[in-house]
């Protein structure tokens, strides 16, 4: 069984990868109380007043990364993972707890993916690549081999990495941007060839 923490648009899309799998959603927990259920599941506004049993685990459905991230140090639950059946996963890749992969996304051999990341639609993350904790790569982006994405960083819809590139921790890729050299910390980086232009501030 499984709880979804976060009722709103990606949490839609983990609850249809979650019936593929043929898990069992116990409910959703969202602190907005005029949600009171999403697509048939259940909604609360707070865990189990005992938490979570020893079956039980929890899947963040926030998009965010810096929420996740937040959510994520709060509760200090047993964590799931959600694969769509039509990923194609390396046997020879590895996913951390927490993390979603959603339809058609392909990951290559030798790649290791973070904890509570988000690998949206079509994305392709080839072989060799690391992949930090709560990252978000967008549908349709295609990072090439070798290519490490740090902490909390986004790359947006069909985003293109070359190989062997670094991106730091909390930088933002915009969408269509392609990436030719490396991406430091907390960057915001678009365009075609990218051009970095100016820098987030998280208060991490």
């Amino acid at each position: 069984m499984i709880y979804l923490l976060g009722a709103g648009g990606h949490a839609k899309v983990v609850i249809e990868i979650l019936e593929k799998q043929k898990i069992i959603i116990s409910g959703l927990i969202d602190a907005n109380q005029d949600i009171k259920s999403l697509l048939g599941y259940p909604v609360f506004q707070t865990l189990p007043e005992n938490g979570l049993d020893d079956e039980s685990k929890m899947i963040i459905c926030i998009g965010d990364n810096l929420t996740r991230r937040r959510l994520a140090d709060k509760y200090l639950v047993t964590y799931d993972t959600a694969i769509h059946p039509s990923a194609n996963l390396s046997l020879r890749s590895a996913i951390g707890e927490g993390t979603v992969i959603m339809a058609s996304v392909s990951v290559n051999c030798d790649t290791a993916i973070g904890k509570h990341v988000i690998l949206n639609t079509n994305c392709s993350v080839d072989h060799d690549c690391f992949i930090d904790n709560f990252v978000h790569i967008s549908p349709n982006a295609a990072l090439a081999g070798n290519v490490q994405v740090g902490e909390g960083s986004h790359i947006g819809i069909g985003a293109c990495v070359i190989p062997g590139i670094k991106i730091g921790k909390w930088a933002t890729i915009g969408a269509g941007a392609v990436i030719l050299k490396n991406v430091p910390d907390f960057a915001v980086v678009v365009g075609n060839p990218g051009k970095l232009i100016k820098y987030n501030q998280p208060k991490i």
